[in-house]
């Protein structure tokens, strides 16, 4: 692997000064009146609804901030070792193929952002151009501050109050995340695994374990996922438009938005940012919102629990510390880990662990009643994939649900994974007296 990858070698400077603003509040902290005085600069921006020049900067302050040494030849060729030995792991824990399209990638920080930016653009953008359409069709024609055109201020400043608060969450992600997969989305290069070196060692800081198990536990949940996508193409646009689907279903409440806005001094900065801090322009959640979310909630559960027992079952039998980093783990994202944190703050999604939990366990009684390659035939199409209703007795579906062969895939165009004879078909269930993952523990209560 070559040092030129994006990012790569990056140095410190000196910190710049950034914007504040606080995740739950995208505009507290900014000083408009500041802002207002440098129109100019404002309206050069002219790629979108989220000024993505200064979500870059803002998350590179935050990267530089937390440190970003360069990887070193000794941690790439870790990375490489470690992804080879969990492949093989996962070659008898799944009949999904390895996805890999080229060698590991070892990223630090820098790249990791650099690296999944497009797929954050495609996220993000949806929400943001929503919010910022109903802001223009609720605000009457008239001037702003320094007679500007008040729907072309909001609009630019909107933008820059967007840009600060996705660029927060992205630089504080790029300080917590493992790979290219910790939200359950493929951010980075199709096929290719990603490890940051540096944010494993600060995970396994305190839990007592060989560093060697703690990169290996999570490089076979980074590749778990990628063969999941490689496999099942179709999953990737079908997560990416359940966000889009909630983005459609945005609601502002235009006249409270007018009334609201009839009450300002628009050629005031400081009253214009009071109203912006108080949530003037935050959208109400609908009906249709409310079915989206469930759905991409299911979706993403999903994913998450496949992996926890394609993990389990490569894991259990070789890693004695297997229980204990699953266990820290399921922790973490029960905790609000990184995942359910920039979704809450860059997308406006709340996702429930438990979930996450009863998807582990229907595919693990999926697995035990009816094997491998039952499991994963589910992944041919997406109108076979469990649904919310499923997940609410995980048990009682695995127990209905056919064998892989009398699955009627033949209008879909799609081969079951796996041969007879071959590991993880049927007549092979999972590891004998393996507990199905998600019975241990819980992931915290619902939100």
């Amino acid at each position: 692997m070559s040092n030129d990858e994006p990012g790569a070698g990056r140095e410190g400077g000196e910190p710049e000064k950034r914007p504040p603003g606080g995740q739950d509040n995208p505009f507290a902290g900014f000083d408009l009146g500041a802002i207002f005085g440098q129109l100019q600069s404002m309206f050069s921006w002219q790629g979108g609804p989220i000024n993505w020049n200064l979500a870059k900067e803002t998350a590179r302050q935050t990267i530089r901030e937390a440190g970003d040494a360069s990887l070193t030849g000794a941690e790439r060729a870790a990375v490489d070792q470690t992804v080879r030995l969990a492949e093989h792991w996962l070659d008898e824990a799944t009949t999904l193929p390895a996805g890999s399209a080229g060698a590991a990638l070892a990223w630090n920080r820098s790249d990791w952002l650099e690296g999944t930016l497009p797929a954050w653009q495609k996220l993000v953008e949806p929400l943001a151009t929503h919010v910022v359409g109903a802001m223009e069709k609720a605000l009457p024609e008239q001037p702003g501050p320094m007679g500007t055109p008040l729907t072309g201020v909001l609009t630019q400043v909107g933008g820059m109050m967007f840009g600060a608060q996705v660029g927060q969450g992205l630089g504080q992600l790029a300080t917590e995340v493992f790979g290219a997969t910790d939200v359950g989305l493929p951010l980075g290069p199709a096929g290719q695994p990603v490890l940051l070196p540096a944010n494993v060692a600060k995970f396994g800081e305190g839990l007592g374990l060989p560093a060697e198990d703690v990169r290996l536990y999570l490089v076979l949940r980074e590749c778990a996922h990628q063969r999941l996508f490689h496999h099942a193409p179709w999953l990737s646009a079908h997560l990416f438009s359940a966000v889009e689907d909630y983005a459609r279903g945005m609601h502002v409440d235009v006249r409270k938005l007018e009334d609201a806005v009839g009450q300002i001094d628009m050629t005031n900065p400081e009253a214009l940012q009071e109203a912006l801090g108080g949530g003037l322009f935050e959208p109400e959640e609908t009906p249709r919102q409310k079915a989206a979310l469930a759905r991409l909630e299911t979706a993403l559960a999903l994913v998450e629990g496949w992996v926890d027992d394609v993990v389990t079952v490569a894991a259990a039998p070789r890693m004695p510390s297997a229980v204990q980093l699953h266990e820290a783990v399921r922790r973490r994202r029960a905790e609000g880990g990184p995942a359910e944190q920039t979704f809450g703050t860059l997308v406006g999604l709340e996702l429930r662990p438990r979930r996450m939990r009863d998807a582990a366990t229907l595919w693990a009684a999926l697995r035990e009643e009816h094997g491998i390659t039952a499991r994963e035939s589910l992944w041919a199409h997406p109108d076979l994939l469990p649904s919310g209703d499923d997940l609410d007795d995980p048990r009682g579906f695995a127990a209905h649900a056919g064998a892989p062969e009398s699955l009627d895939l033949g209008d879909l165009g799609f081969d079951l994974p796996g041969e007879p004879g071959t590991p993880g078909t049927p007549d092979e269930p999972g590891t004998p007296g393996d507990k199905p993952a998600g019975e241990s523990g819980d992931d915290g209560p619902a939100r």
